[in-house]
């Protein structure tokens, strides 16, 4: 019951940090996805901080075994410097991807990007399978259902996108204050974050395969990247771009605070042998297209919402 429970605290956080991201986000500000990387990498860098102490002190008294796995994920790590090192291209990889994510905010409903996003796993999958990562007997039946049906339904969004009636078109976008959005870049964006972030997948397999590096570290490596980030980011808001920080983005912050316990969430439910909880975690784009619908006001057909539904229903046959 409590891996259940976390798995939907997982689900609710991570479809939360794409609903206040996207309410942070202003299609006029050219500077929005710095703000959202800065916002995220500080509170990530807190919790990096927060596991480096936590960590010391476990491993010195009680040790990692005798924490409850919520516990460990919240404030353990054995994070050692070259950890940084090894991990960073991977690191890069998912942070780049989540740039290109957070551009798309400004052109793109959030209804349509989260699912195209979430689907990286399916490529991942199959890019394991070339690299030479996973066998071929690995590749079921379920695993060919669930990748087809992602496969189409990111390939009727793009349809539907191009093909809608212009008019129609503008009136929905004009609902979800999209005044100005370029349908093509749209679409591009959260695709480039697909494959990007598949890319960063296929290197964590390759990584843990290759090396003696925890699940603890490489998260908190990932932190600690994301921390450096945040540092840039505010350097060229504060100083280049003479742009303000921290006033009326206050969404950004509850947004990089839902990523990173959602990350917690889900680390706490990987350490389980309660595997239906990816399945769980991995639909939160389901609950982030009706955070967009209730919230947003984002209007769509219903050819949308069936390329959607067919996306959704795939990654939850994977998970």
């Amino acid at each position: 019951m409590l891996y259940y429970i976390l798995s939907i605290l997982a689900l609710l956080c991570w479809s939360g940090s794409d609903l206040f991201s996207k309410i942070g986000t202003r299609e006029q500000d050219k500077n929005s996805h710095w703000k959202v990387c800065f916002a995220v990498g500080s509170i990530m860098g807190l919790h990096f901080f927060i596991t480096l102490i936590g960590g010391a002190v476990i491993d010195s008294t009680v040790g990692v075994d005798a924490l409850p796995k919520v516990a460990a994920s919240l404030l353990y790590t054995d994070f050692k410097p070259i950890d940084f090192i090894n991990y960073f291209p991977v690191a890069a990889l998912y942070i780049l991807a989540m740039i290109l994510g957070y551009i798309g905010l400004r052109y793109i409903e959030l209804s349509i990007s989260s699912p195209i996003c979430n689907s990286s796993g399916a490529l991942a999958f199959l890019l394991c399978v070339v690299f030479g990562i996973f066998s071929v007997e690995d590749i079921t039946p379920i695993i060919i259902i669930g990748v087809l049906m992602i496969t189409v339904g990111i390939v009727a969004l793009g349809f539907v996108e191009q093909r809608e009636d212009e008019e129609i078109k503008k009136a929905r976008r004009e609902k979800a204050n999209r005044k100005y959005t370029k349908s093509i870049l749209a679409f591009l964006l959260p695709i480039s974050y697909l494959i990007i972030d598949a890319l960063g997948t296929v290197g964590d397999e390759f990584i843990f395969a290759n090396s003696d590096i925890t699940d603890y570290a490489a998260n908190s490596a990932f932190e600690l990247t994301f921390l450096l980030l945040a540092v840039f980011a505010f350097i060229w808001l504060k100083f280049v771009k003479r742009d303000s920080i921290f006033k009326g983005n206050k969404s950004l912050y509850l947004g990089g605070l839902c990523e990173t316990v959602g990350q917690v969430f889900y680390m706490a439910v990987m350490f389980s042998d309660f595997s239906v909880g990816m399945v769980i975690i991995s639909a939160y784009c389901a609950i982030s297209v009706l955070w967009s619908r209730i919230f947003l006001r984002e209007k769509m057909s219903w050819k949308h919402y069936a390329a959607i539904a067919t996306v959704i229903a795939g990654i939850v046959i994977l998970g």
